[in-house]
């Protein structure tokens, strides 16, 4: 299995001249590092907005880099004002679309229902959904009391994948599971290792085969402790927007 790498851009960069000197910096340092491709399923999520420019410039750059999309509607057409389909993102070139990020659970209110919609829209246009699962510092009480903790993230995900056929979440290249400590996104505060692969652990009961990931506040100096413990890879945000930040971490975990 690969390792996957995935460049969370959320509501970044300004500017699409800035989105394009972005990608451009990625494209100069990861020529200095062409054995990450062999090993590393690599993904870019821009806003929609830049989505067929950074496509384009995939493309010309001839990177094994695929598009990602940072979240989509469940509808594939209709009166539903600023929404985008599962469809429209698959006719610009996308690849991964990220669902249920805490962002947005939490600031545009997303349910689990919603959520799981989604997902079941995105598996029928055959892209794949980087489900994101993790628990508040309120819902995970203790580190000394787990039942909180996994108790959320088990009702996440089995209401996220609520309706698929296979109950036992075989989705072998059809679906990644992103595991991401709410406490942690942003803060500067990751999870550490050790704490994070007990949450691996028990994903792996439901999961089997399935890509899981690492986010939260991951960076070049701990990228590489989460693929120690066995992760199949890292959602990056705010180190995704530093190019050589960003490169960095690709060379540490494929070292």
């Amino acid at each position: 299995m690969k390792i996957f790498l995935v460049g969370n851009w959320k509501l970044n960069p300004e500017t699409l001249a800035k989105a394009k000197n972005l990608f451009d910096g990625i494209e100069k340092n990861f020529k200095k590092i062409p054995e990450a491709f062999k090993k590393e399923e690599i993904v870019l999520c821009p806003p929609f907005l830049y989505l067929s420019e950074i496509k384009n410039l995939i493309l010309k750059s001839r990177l094994k880099v695929h598009l990602g999309a940072q979240n989509c509607f469940f509808e594939e057409k209709g009166a539903f004002t600023g929404e985008i389909s599962p469809k429209m993102l698959k006719s610009l070139g996308v690849k991964y679309v990220i669902l249920g990020h805490s962002e947005r659970r939490k600031i545009f209110g997303e349910t689990d229902e919603v959520i799981n919609k989604k997902v079941l829209a995105v598996l029928e246009e055959k892209l794949i959904p980087i489900l994101c699962v993790g628990e508040t510092k309120k819902e995970a009480g203790s580190w000394k009391r787990e039942d909180g903790r996994m108790k959320e993230i088990e009702r996440q995900l089995k209401n996220a994948l609520k309706g698929i056929s296979n109950s036992s979440f075989q989705l072998q290249n059809s679906l990644v599971v992103a595991y991401e400590p709410v406490w942690a996104i942003g803060t500067k505060n990751p999870c550490d290792p050790e704490s994070a692969k007990k949450v691996l652990v028990f994903l792996r009961k439901f999961l089997k085969e399935i890509p899981i990931l690492y986010g939260g506040s991951v960076n070049s100096k701990n990228a590489k402790d989460y693929i120690k413990v066995g992760f199949n890879g890292l959602l990056v945000g705010g180190a995704s927007l530093d190019a050589k930040e960003f490169v960095k971490i690709a060379r540490e975990i494929v070292l």
